[in-house]
């Protein structure tokens, strides 16, 4: 490991137009409290390499020569609130109006095992950028906007290449999770072939894959298939070993041997494209494309293996196998409106969404019946049957489960008239149907 190098330069690059959220009120007070005495602070990691692409701006971390307990008091003589998140890595969390901003000391790695390592504090920028995973995650930006780049991810984020700082092996031993974020930043940074080197060292780490938490896991793969296009990502991982241990059912339904997966990846291809054109992308309906027809006890593994949350389960379970129910809907827009009905507009969109992705290599034609589907989806106000267990004690029916049993046989018939009857007419349905 780098040894502290006290006040090293590191290369100053360009000076960039310093962007709104940078000269925003709430910025500007961490970045004065911070700097009161003296400190170096500046910005890194993917507020940079975001700003560097002109794309929206998420998380805001700051690096700064001063030590935790240093951060802490000059946030809180400043008036902002100093949350210890990460203090033994140096990491204190600053919320200035309600926004959070996360404050690292610069360090560098005395000891390292698995996700955890023992760090020394330090002021040297370039052993602090030692430690970073990748070179466009290693850029630094003052508050006046001049770039300091000791790694060369500049040139890196611009031909759209994703490389580990440094050695590769040595980076994933240090955490295996960089093995999927690699595959995560290349779906969204990269272009072209991937980092022979990188791929190399993911290949040979892939089984300690099984060693990280499910939550973790679960984390990066859908920031994975959130990207605009993680079709070829995804390919990657299946040729190289890596999706496997990641998503071992696709593995357990494809046929021995078929190491591509092309036939896995191609419905989501198709799917993704389906978005694009709908500016509606969405990970967890990616993810049910890519289990396909694994069926809801498969799903249900997945779900509780991955931990989703109790949303998601229950979304991915709902997807799973379901896409006939539109598939064979047609042109039928009543049958449109009973499956509204009984699944819920956003469950429908859903399927309208596999039911055309599952379709549009065999059936190009259907796009505009889909569209129409989703058109009703849009537009749809869920009815209300107009009469209530109320009106059937009424009617003389004693409480008790035959009262419900009578209101569903009403509200079946009232489906298939297209929820048309209104209060008169189903009221005399009932009487009839009450009838011994």
């Amino acid at each position: 490991m780098l040894p502290p190098r006290k006040n090293e330069s590191v290369k100053t690059t360009q000076r960039i137009a310093v962007p709104p959220w940078m000269a925003a009120a709430e910025t500007r007070a961490v970045i004065d409290a911070l700097s009161a005495k003296g400190a170096v602070v500046r910005f890194v990691g993917g507020c940079v390499r975001d700003t560097l692409l002109q794309r929206p701006v998420g998380d805001l971390d700051l690096a700064t020569t001063d030590p935790p307990e240093t951060v802490t008091a000059l946030l809180e003589e400043a008036g902002l609130r100093a949350i210890a998140t990460g203090i033994e890595h140096g990491t204190i969390t600053a919320v200035a109006d309600g926004k959070p901003f996360e404050v690292t000391t610069l360090r560098h790695d005395v000891e390292t095992y698995g996700r955890h390592a023992k760090v020394a504090f330090t002021d040297d920028w370039e052993a602090d950028s030692m430690r970073r995973d990748f070179t466009i995650n290693a850029i630094y930006c003052d508050p006046d906007g001049t770039l300091y780049d000791p790694q060369g991810g500049e040139a890196d984020l611009g031909a759209g290449r994703v490389r580990f700082v440094g050695e590769a092996r040595e980076r994933i031993a240090e955490d295996v999770l960089r093995l999927l974020r690699f595959f995560r930043f290349h779906a969204w940074f990269g272009r072209g072939a991937a980092d022979e080197e990188a791929l190399a060292a993911c290949r040979e780490a892939a089984a300690q894959l099984e060693r990280l938490s499910a939550e973790r896991v679960w984390r990066e793969l859908k920031k994975l298939l959130a990207a605009p296009d993680p079709t070829p990502d995804i390919r990657l991982m299946a040729e190289n070993g890596i999706l496997e241990h990641v998503l071992p059912e696709i593995e357990a339904k494809t046929e021995a041997g078929m190491k591509t997966r092309a036939g896995t990846d191609a419905p989501l291809a198709a799917l993704t494209a389906i978005e694009a054109k709908l500016e509606d992308p969405d990970p967890l309906r990616r993810l049910a494309v890519l289990l396909g027809d694994a069926g809801t006890d498969t799903v249900g593994k997945v779900a509780k293996r991955l931990k989703l949350s109790n949303a998601e389960r229950e979304r991915l379970t709902a997807l799973a196998g379901e896409t006939g129910e539109t598939q064979d809907l047609s042109d039928d827009a009543m049958a449109w409106r009973r499956a509204l009905y009984t699944s819920g507009t956003a469950l429908f969109r859903d399927r309208v969404l596999l039911a055309w992705a599952a379709n549009s290599q065999t059936d190009t034609k259907k796009e505009e019946t889909y569209r129409e589907m989703l058109a009703e989806a849009h537009g749809w106000t869920p009815p209300c049957l107009p009469v209530t267990g109320n009106d059937v004690l009424a009617l003389g029916m004693e409480p008790g489960a035959a009262v419900g049993d009578l209101l569903a046989r009403l509200e079946e018939w009232w489906i298939a008239e297209d929820f048309t009857p209104g209060r008169e007419d189903c009221l005399e349905k009932l009487k009839a149907l009450a009838q011994p």
